[in-house]
């Protein structure tokens, strides 16, 4: 393998021949591992200066000339450099033939900061769960023990009101629990959405008449005569009730939403739902869209935008954010028009 080549690549390489001593090595490898030239005709244990937190060295350990006959690889193991930094280490064996004895060992070297970065968010996707489990749990919990303890103590309204305040946390745990399951089809590509031709204006009207009952802030809608387009009719109702929800959450007066076409691309129809709150900044409007981000008031799981942008965009769809003139924000979703 060409010298340049392997000094290219962003790992660590170390490569090995049969007399267990050190063939090549790249650039990255030498400055991780502090060798001082080449390390060319060094044994191998010695310029992989590995160890675990026992203080047990790499090839020691995992003994890559040895054990198994049949052995072709070392998998991927955490350890720690010399100056105490995790690096995550795997090894290719290199055998003439299937029982042969090992005559090459190719070992790369890879920082390991990413799985810091995935445990701290995995630490943080436990925190907001738990958060958010926690808050409708106990109004539950709470009004369920007084039911118990005092039924025949509470007159008939005070029983309605503690089992409304009962099925309405339940509800909201009920909808966490489906944003979960959302993020985790995200995640992994398992979103499914089932489009059909649909009446974007109708799915539109629907979202708003059902916010509607639920606040006293005013939502007025406008439509233009748009044709159909092909979408899945539930997703968008998810889609339309998260963003008018966010609307009437964050604004401070009335609820504009808006269909149309859309001015830049006449096989999109646009919906524009629009607020006259305190906007949302440029700088962090790509933000909005992560997982767990959520404005400095107005409370929520972090993970309605989220989602927003995943069924969206399986539908072929984009998701923007612009200014209202006056105050407050735009939010732009595109549905694709229906081809007969």
């Amino acid at each position: 393998m060409p010298q340049r080549a392997i000094d290219a690549m962003p790992d660590g390489v170390v490569i090995a021949g049969a007399d267990r001593r050190v063939e090549l090595t790249n650039v990255e490898a030498r400055r991780m591992l502090r060798i001082d030239g080449s390390g060319e005709g060094l044994p191998l244990g010695e310029v992989l200066a590995l160890s675990d937190i026992d203080g047990n060295d790499w090839v020691t350990a995992n003994d890559p000339y040895g054990g198994l006959s049949t052995r072709k690889a070392v998998p991927e193991q955490s350890w720690l450099l010399p100056d105490g930094t995790e690096v995550l280490v795997a090894a290719k064996l290199h055998r003439a033939g299937r029982g042969e004895p090992v005559d090459g060992v190719a070992v790369t070297i890879r920082s390991g900061r990413w799985r810091a970065r995935l445990d701290r968010e995995r630490s943080d996707l436990v925190a907001t769960v738990a958060h958010e489990l926690r808050s409708p749990l106990t109004g539950v919990r709470g009004f369920v023990h007084a039911l118990l303890n005092r039924w025949d103590k509470l007159n008939d309204d005070q029983k309605k009101l503690m089992l409304t305040t009962v099925a309405a946390d339940a509800d909201r745990l009920t909808r966490l629990i489906a944003e979960l399951l959302d993020v985790a089809r995200i995640d992994t590509g398992r979103l499914q959405v089932h489009p059909r031709p649909c009446d974007l204006v109708a799915l539109c009207e629907q979202v708003v008449a059902s916010v509607q009952h639920a606040t006293a802030r005013r939502i007025v809608f406008e439509a233009q005569e748009v044709p159909r387009v092909v979408a899945d009719p539930d997703k968008v109702i998810q889609v339309m009730t998260n963003l008018v929800e966010n609307a009437v959450r964050h604004g401070d007066g009335d609820v504009d939403v808006e269909v149309a076409l859309d001015p830049t691309d006449p096989s999109l129809v646009a919906v524009a739902v629009v607020d006259r709150g305190e906007g949302i900044p440029p700088e962090l409007r790509q933000r909005v869209f992560t997982k767990f981000w959520t404005a400095s008031s107005g409370g929520g799981s972090g993970l309605g935008l989220y989602i927003v942008n995943g069924l969206v965009k399986a539908h072929g769809g984009t998701v923007t954010i612009d200014d209202r003139p006056g105050g407050g924000a735009v939010v732009t979703t595109t549905w694709p028009v229906h081809q007969a």
